[in-house]
Protein backbone atom coordinates (compact mmCIF):
# COMPACT_ATOMS: atom_id res chain seq x y z
CA UNK A 1 0.00 0.00 0.00
CA UNK A 2 1.05 3.37 -1.22
CA UNK A 3 2.90 5.44 1.89
CA UNK A 4 0.24 8.39 1.74
CA UNK A 5 -2.53 5.96 1.41
CA UNK A 6 -1.47 4.24 4.41
CA UNK A 7 -0.93 7.82 5.98
CA UNK A 8 -4.63 8.76 5.36
CA UNK A 9 -6.01 5.23 6.84
CA UNK A 10 -4.17 5.72 10.09
CA UNK A 11 -4.69 9.57 10.56
CA UNK A 12 -8.64 8.35 9.92
CA UNK A 13 -8.29 5.41 12.74
CA UNK A 14 -7.24 7.96 14.78
CA UNK A 15 -9.81 10.67 14.20
CA UNK A 16 -12.04 8.37 14.93
CA UNK A 17 -10.75 7.47 17.99
CA UNK A 18 -10.53 10.84 19.56
CA UNK A 19 -14.20 11.22 18.45
CA UNK A 20 -13.33 14.29 15.19
CA UNK A 21 -16.27 14.42 13.46
CA UNK A 22 -15.20 16.90 10.57
CA UNK A 23 -11.97 15.18 10.31
CA UNK A 24 -13.73 11.75 9.86
CA UNK A 25 -16.02 13.06 7.40
CA UNK A 26 -13.06 14.15 5.28
CA UNK A 27 -10.84 11.51 5.51
CA UNK A 28 -14.15 8.99 5.02
CA UNK A 29 -14.91 11.07 1.71
CA UNK A 30 -11.37 10.62 0.33
CA UNK A 31 -11.02 7.09 1.19
CA UNK A 32 -14.48 6.73 -0.64
CA UNK A 33 -12.59 8.36 -3.70
CA UNK A 34 -9.81 6.62 -3.40
CA UNK A 35 -11.76 3.33 -3.33
CA UNK A 36 -13.45 4.60 -6.49
CA UNK A 37 -10.54 5.62 -8.14
CA UNK A 38 -8.88 2.00 -7.52
CA UNK A 39 -11.83 0.27 -8.76
CA UNK A 40 -11.70 1.93 -12.09
CA UNK A 41 -8.48 1.18 -12.41
CA UNK A 42 -8.87 -2.23 -11.91
CA UNK A 43 -11.72 -2.67 -14.36
CA UNK A 44 -9.58 -0.68 -17.14
CA UNK A 45 -6.52 -3.18 -16.08
CA UNK A 46 -8.70 -6.05 -16.48
CA UNK A 47 -10.75 -4.68 -19.15
CA UNK A 48 -7.41 -4.86 -21.25
CA UNK A 49 -5.75 -8.17 -19.75
CA UNK A 50 -8.43 -10.24 -19.00
CA UNK A 51 -6.87 -11.13 -15.84
CA UNK A 52 -8.48 -10.00 -11.95
CA UNK A 53 -5.83 -8.54 -10.06
CA UNK A 54 -6.24 -6.04 -7.02
CA UNK A 55 -4.74 -2.69 -8.24
CA UNK A 56 -3.49 -0.07 -5.80
CA UNK A 57 -2.79 3.51 -6.37
CA UNK A 58 0.52 5.06 -6.68
CA UNK A 59 1.10 7.83 -4.31
CA UNK A 60 1.14 10.03 -7.49
CA UNK A 61 -2.42 8.63 -8.51
CA UNK A 62 -3.78 9.83 -4.80
CA UNK A 63 -2.26 13.37 -4.84
CA UNK A 64 -3.93 13.58 -7.95
CA UNK A 65 -7.49 12.30 -6.39
CA UNK A 66 -6.37 14.57 -3.45
CA UNK A 67 -6.32 18.01 -5.75
CA UNK A 68 -9.49 16.38 -7.70
CA UNK A 69 -11.74 16.94 -4.27
CA UNK A 70 -9.91 20.23 -3.08
CA UNK A 71 -10.53 21.41 -6.69
CA UNK A 72 -14.49 20.41 -6.05
CA UNK A 73 -14.58 21.71 -2.66
CA UNK A 74 -13.02 25.22 -3.72
CA UNK A 75 -15.51 24.87 -6.70
CA UNK A 76 -18.51 24.95 -3.95
CA UNK A 77 -16.79 27.58 -2.00
CA UNK A 78 -16.85 30.21 -4.53
CA UNK A 79 -20.81 29.04 -4.86
CA UNK A 80 -21.55 29.11 -0.82
CA UNK A 81 -19.40 32.55 -0.85
CA UNK A 82 -22.21 33.92 -3.78
CA UNK A 83 -25.06 32.52 -1.61
CA UNK A 84 -23.72 34.41 1.34
CA UNK A 85 -23.70 30.91 3.66
CA UNK A 86 -20.43 31.50 5.61
CA UNK A 87 -21.80 28.05 8.04
CA UNK A 88 -20.62 26.03 4.53
CA UNK A 89 -17.78 28.81 3.67
CA UNK A 90 -16.35 28.12 6.99
CA UNK A 91 -16.80 24.02 7.19
CA UNK A 92 -15.88 23.43 3.52
CA UNK A 93 -12.83 25.87 3.93
CA UNK A 94 -11.69 23.54 7.27
CA UNK A 95 -11.92 20.75 4.79
CA UNK A 96 -10.00 22.15 2.61
CA UNK A 97 -7.29 22.29 5.20
CA UNK A 98 -7.49 19.08 6.06
CA UNK A 99 -6.75 17.76 2.63
CA UNK A 100 -4.04 20.28 2.19
CA UNK A 101 -2.06 18.38 4.48
CA UNK A 102 -1.82 15.70 2.40
CA UNK A 103 -0.72 17.52 -0.22
CA UNK A 104 3.18 18.25 -1.09
CA UNK A 105 4.38 21.61 0.02
CA UNK A 106 3.11 24.17 -2.09
CA UNK A 107 5.42 25.56 -4.79
CA UNK A 108 6.18 30.18 -4.21
CA UNK A 109 4.97 32.02 -7.32
CA UNK A 110 8.80 32.59 -7.62
CA UNK A 111 9.97 28.81 -8.33
CA UNK A 112 6.90 28.72 -10.41
CA UNK A 113 8.07 31.63 -12.43
CA UNK A 114 11.13 30.07 -12.85
CA UNK A 115 9.80 26.49 -13.87
CA UNK A 116 7.72 29.06 -16.39
CA UNK A 117 10.56 30.59 -18.17
CA UNK A 118 12.58 27.92 -18.81
CA UNK A 119 9.21 25.99 -20.10
CA UNK A 120 8.51 29.21 -22.59
CA UNK A 121 12.00 28.85 -23.34
CA UNK A 122 12.56 25.31 -23.99
CA UNK A 123 9.51 25.62 -26.29
CA UNK A 124 10.40 28.35 -27.97
CA UNK A 125 6.55 29.88 -27.16
CA UNK A 126 6.34 33.26 -28.24
CA UNK A 127 2.52 34.25 -27.93
CA UNK A 128 -0.85 33.34 -26.09
CA UNK A 129 -1.16 31.02 -29.02
CA UNK A 130 1.53 28.39 -27.78
CA UNK A 131 0.01 28.27 -24.04
CA UNK A 132 -0.74 24.82 -24.73
CA UNK A 133 2.44 23.74 -25.45
CA UNK A 134 4.42 25.59 -22.22
CA UNK A 135 1.21 24.21 -19.99
CA UNK A 136 2.06 20.72 -20.87
CA UNK A 137 5.98 20.93 -20.34
CA UNK A 138 4.83 22.85 -17.35
CA UNK A 139 2.89 20.71 -15.75
CA UNK A 140 4.39 17.45 -14.98
CA UNK A 141 6.70 19.62 -13.11
CA UNK A 142 4.09 21.43 -10.45
CA UNK A 143 1.60 18.87 -10.51
CA UNK A 144 0.34 18.78 -7.16
CA UNK A 145 2.89 21.59 -5.86
CA UNK A 146 1.14 24.27 -7.47
CA UNK A 147 -2.10 25.27 -8.32
CA UNK A 148 -3.26 24.71 -12.13
CA UNK A 149 -4.92 28.34 -11.94
CA UNK A 150 -1.94 29.87 -10.83
CA UNK A 151 0.83 28.17 -13.02
CA UNK A 152 -1.70 28.89 -16.21
CA UNK A 153 -2.09 32.86 -14.78
CA UNK A 154 1.38 32.55 -14.79
CA UNK A 155 2.30 31.61 -18.04
CA UNK A 156 -0.67 33.88 -19.78
CA UNK A 157 0.73 36.86 -18.05
CA UNK A 158 4.87 36.07 -19.38
CA UNK A 159 3.20 35.10 -23.16
CA UNK A 160 1.30 38.20 -23.11
CA UNK A 161 4.68 40.65 -22.82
Amino acid sequence: MPALKEKIQRDLKAAMMEKKDTVVSILRLLSAALINKEKDKQFKLNKETGESKKVELTDEEVVDVLLSEVKKMRDSLVLFEKGRREDLVKKTEAEISILQNYLPKQMADDEIKGLAAAAVKKTGAESIKDMGRVMAELMPQVRGKADSGLVSAIVKEMLAK
